[in-house]
């Protein structure tokens, strides 16, 4: 009898198999559209404003300053939120309505008459953003042990390469056209809806969901739940939040940073976001794979900051542009670090509250792009002000290596502390 059931259930393992394959490529692409919206606006926004308001850089970088922080503040606000009500109602439902969302977002982008429908169409898309943690809870719910590690680097992997994508893609079409971006972003968002309402599975058994409760769902109360329930993330936590924070040193002012220093053109700086992206994509989709297993989360994440830290002070003090390219690979290398910290603290929390773990991480990011693009910015004018003393546009990147080497001991503290993982709750 053993023997007949034998095939139908290598059959059922690989069809069960092929589903997981298939819905980690919709995440990966979820993800990647996701950060794609944010890459294709650096590099136009500037412009889009300029011409939509006819005013200089200077007023039109206050404004994208405004934009940039109505976009965080909202993901701040539906992080939770959104991750509390996949808690719930299943992680599927909660993707399919981001990507949908985000369609819209990107068209309101495409034909705003004015910049009021900006800031509309930046509120859209920091509400349907927050879908970041239901897809990273998705990753949770289909993973274990060192795969679950891997597939984080997949969602590292796609942010990476959607940002930097995304700089190259608004870069080139938008010399073309300064809406074409903002319609492809659209395009890709939709086809990518329709594509998940047809395949995408649900991942989340009904058994282990739980009612939805808007105290949970509280932004603030869900970072305080998760430090007082898991008191040993704290340290970890803090790690999280500065390297988010450094990491928007680049991802913010680096083509500020080389048309100021170098008088790079767009199209130099989409080539440069299009070698990155190649490395992130080589680094985090496969070199990790390799490194977890091998060295395990813990020599991981310190070894990714630290490398982050080495690529930031390099950038800072480089003299030529070429470089640059150079001293991306160290900073890149440091990509390492954000799947193992994800997989690391997955690992101390039940199935029915990864999605608020998730949202709780959602929202450090979201802080990390109030806090981080504000306070480079300010450095970056301040250095380049022609009556300020010093001229040293690099302050920002010098900056963030700092923060990176406080989140390395914050880190390495953080492994001292045991944490004891929670009980999935009963009746929910």
């Amino acid at each position: 009898m053993a023997d007949k059931l034998s095939p139908i259930s290598k059959i059922t393992k690989t069809v069960t198999k092929s589903k997981r394959s298939a819905a980690l490529g919709f995440i990966f692409i979820t993800i990647f559209i996701d950060v794609l919206g944010l890459g294709i606006i650096l590099p136009v926004m500037p412009k889009l404003l300029q011409t939509m308001g006819h005013f200089d850089i200077s007023t039109a970088s206050k404004y994208n300053g405004w934009l940039t922080l109505i976009y965080a503040s909202m993901q701040l606000v539906f992080a939770s939120i959104m991750g509390s009500l996949s808690d719930r109602f299943g992680r599927r439902p909660v993707l399919l309505i981001s990507l949908f969302g985000f369609s819209i977002d990107y068209m309101f982008m495409a034909f705003a008459p004015s910049i009021a429908w900006l800031f509309v169409g930046r509120f859209i898309a920091g509400v349907t953003g927050a879908s970041t943690a239901t897809a990273t809870a998705y990753i949770a719910d289909i993973s274990t042990g060192h795969k679950r590690d891997a597939n984080f680097g997949l969602i590292g992997a796609a942010s990476g390469i959607g940002l930097i994508l995304g700089v190259g893609l608004g870069g080139y079409l938008g010399e073309i056209d300064i809406k074409f971006p903002f319609m492809a972003a659209a395009g890709f968002a939709f086809l990518n809806g329709m594509y998940g309402l047809f395949v995408l599975p649900e991942s989340l058994r009904p058994e282990h969901r739980r009612k939805f409760e808007w105290k949970r769902a509280n932004p603030l109360g869900s970072l305080i739940r998760v430090f007082t329930k898991h008191s040993g993330l704290a340290g970890l936590i803090g790690a999280i939040l500065l390297v988010y924070t450094a990491q928007k040193a680049v991802e913010y002012m680096l083509s500020f940073f080389l048309y100021e220093k170098f008088n790079w053109s767009m199209h130099s700086v989409s080539l440069l976001a299009l070698f990155i992206g190649v490395l992130l994509f080589t680094i985090q989709a496969g070199l990790i794979r390799y490194t977890i297993p091998k060295f395990g989360q813990q020599k991981n994440i310190i070894a990714g900051i630290i490398f982050y830290a080495i690529g930031l002070i390099l950038i800072a003090f480089v003299s030529q542009g070429w470089m640059v390219y150079l001293f991306m690979v160290p900073y890149c290398l440091g990509g390492i670090s954000g799947p193992a910290l994800q997989g690391f603290a997955t690992k101390k929390v039940a199935k029915n509250e990864q999605g608020e773990l998730q949202g709780a991480i959602t929202i450090l990011n979201s802080l990390s792009v109030i806090i981080g693009p504000a306070i480079f910015s300010f450095l970056f004018s301040h250095y380049t002000n022609k009556q300020t003393g010093i001229y040293f546009p690099g302050a920002p990147f010098l900056l963030a290596a700092i923060l990176m080497i406080i989140s390395t001991f914050l880190a390495i503290k953080s492994f001292r502390n045991p944490v004891k993982k929670s009980k999935i709750s009963q009746g929910h």
